[in-house]
């Protein structure tokens, strides 16, 4: 099982990025998927999810401003993240939500908006 994420960096508040996670190891397109984010000395938080039917949800503080999307012919999930403000700095992560044996986890990308 992988989950890879990969495509953040350092930007400027206003600016966008665009995360990519390629699965591998599992049946994606029957998978829900999310992306997480954990800045340093707060808990992991949920950003965005897709369902296996394309069902979306955003947490309230990422609303208007990232869309998740999802290709299951690429086994791939994305973030776009627009507008990007300073508080949207952390690690995000991609997962494989699982909420009854608990989620699988990829390695994080660093996401860095400052000025």
């Amino acid at each position: 099982v992988q989950l890879q994420a990969s495509g953040g960096g350092l930007v400027q508040p206003g600016g966008s990025l665009r995360l990519s996670c390629a699965a591998s190891g599992f049946t994606f397109s029957s998978s829900v998927m999310g992306w997480y984010r954990q800045a340093p000395g707060k808990q992991r938080e949920l950003v965005a999810r897709i369902g296996n039917d394309g069902n979306r949800n955003y947490a309230d503080f990422v609303k208007g401003r990232f869309t998740i999307s999802r290709d299951n012919a690429k086994n791939m999930v994305y973030l776009q993240m627009n507008n990007l403000k300073p508080e949207d700095s952390a690690l995000y992560y991609c997962a494989r939500i699982l909420p009854l044996s608990g989620n699988w986890w990829g390695h994080g990308t660093e996401v860095t908006v400052s000025s």
